[in-house]
């Protein structure tokens, strides 16, 4: 089995997964301070900024300096700092998983500054994602195949939440170093990063069960002929459901709701509708806003379960359900050529947000979850490697998505 054979070819590879995370790091994060400070530069705040942060969090640092900051904190930011300064204090904050907000508090500290500190956390959190990705890839193709996936995800459209105070490359480094522990069977490791990661977010659970497939098939196809005997060390995989178990206890020992995470998703319209059922409301949302558009009036509304305006929530749908098409061509690609633990992995955690669809915009934060989903940046990086065309078209068109979507974001615009 390929596990097997690691060690021999581990060694070489780390002096190249740092140089090309290293390159990927900085050149993407470079394009998204720059795109986000010329857009506040050039075009300055929506109206609707105080409505979202009104203690001003994301702005302590007057003109100059909240200008130069403008990539770092907006949107869930703002709750992910509150937690980090006030702690839970009921409402809607217990959506939010505790270990980013911990570490936030913890690194901006010294710093004097929760924003500075969470994004200094998120940036090199990214880092050690992408050097643990390039580690992973390198296991099974080369190092050209590891470079380009690292460069994807580093440019991916929607990786400026990587260095932005979200919890997003906490979660992606968790989950790859869950994963590249399993592969070299180091489960301990893979067992406590797994329980890591479902403390920061509900998602971390569904670790699971890549980790177990892992374990019984290796990266072969499950089948109860090669199913490999289960041994004492199978046990640190039961760590990985402890993190959300561990969360819930922790709410109530504190006298909140221990399903609070779950009952406060009510808050943005998220609720069950059916295993995948959020598709379909996708595609009629998208439909809709398309017959919207197509009127060229904002009267009557065809897509009602939205307020605001028609022409706005139309965009912000057909938008949608591209990412969600382009999300399934990618599924596609890692069902058909990446080991059956990596598939299993992006469709169950698909389905979450896909069974939970928000009523007035479905597919809402999709292209966000879709950024975490690394399986899907290996997939990528082996369709386009060696193939020049290919590799000029995918990073083209995600340095110039990666610039446009930081400047809507840092202009307190509505992205994902």
């Amino acid at each position: 089995m390929l596990s097997r054979a690691l060690p021999a070819r581990i060694a070489p590879a780390v002096d190249e997964a740092v140089a090309d995370a290293w390159r990927a790091l900085w050149i993407s994060r470079l394009l998204v301070w720059a795109s986000a400070v010329a857009a506040v530069a050039l075009f300055g705040l929506s109206d609707r900024a105080a409505d979202f942060d009104p203690a001003g969090l994301t702005t302590p640092y007057g003109a100059t300096g909240d200008a130069l900051a403008a990539p770092l904190g907006r949107w869930d930011s703002v709750w992910f700092m509150a937690i980090a300064e006030e702690g839970y204090g009921g409402g809607a904050r217990e959506a939010f998983f505790p270990l980013y907000p911990m570490l936030v508090r913890i690194v901006g500290a010294p710093l004097g500054s929760v924003l500075v500190g969470g994004a200094l956390a998120s940036a090199a959190l990214l880092g050690v994602a992408l050097v643990l990705l390039h580690r992973l890839v390198a296991l099974d193709h080369e190092r050209a195949v590891a470079r380009n996936a690292v460069l994807v995800t580093a440019l991916f459209p929607m990786s400026f939440f990587c260095s932005a105070v979200y919890s997003e490359s906490l979660f992606l480094a968790l989950s790859i170093g869950a994963v590249y522990a399993a592969r070299r069977e180091r489960w301990a490791w893979a067992g406590a990063l797994g329980l890591l990661a479902a403390t920061t977010r509900s998602a971390g659970v569904l670790l699971l069960v890549p980790l177990a497939m892992i374990y019984l098939w290796d990266v072969g196809r499950p089948s109860l002929r090669t199913m490999r005997p289960l041994r004492p060390d199978a046990l640190w995989l039961g760590l990985v459901p402890l993190g959300l178990l561990g969360y819930c206890g922790f709410l109530a020992l504190g006298g909140h709701d221990p399903l609070a995470p779950f009952n406060a998703q009510e808050v943005w319209f998220r609720s069950f509708a059916g295993p995948f059922a959020g598709a379909w409301d996708g595609v009629v949302a998208a439909v809709q806003g398309t017959r919207q558009l197509l009127s060229g009036a904002r009267e009557p509304v065809y897509f009602t379960a939205a307020g605001g305006d028609p022409f706005v929530v139309a965009r912000h749908n057909i938008e949608l359900l591209v990412w969600l098409v382009l999300a399934l061509v990618a599924v596609a690609g890692v069902l058909r050529r990446l080991p059956a633990a990596y598939g299993a992995y992006v469709v169950a955690a698909l389905a979450l947000p896909l069974s939970y669809p928000v009523g007035p915009q479905p597919l809402m934060s999709l292209p966000r979850f879709v950024a975490v989903l690394f399986p899907l940046a290996i997939w990528l990086a082996l369709w386009m490697t060696g193939r020049a065309a290919r590799e000029r078209l995918v990073v083209g068109a995600f340095a110039i998505g990666l610039a446009i979507y930081s400047a809507i974001f840092a202009t307190w615009h509505w992205v994902a």
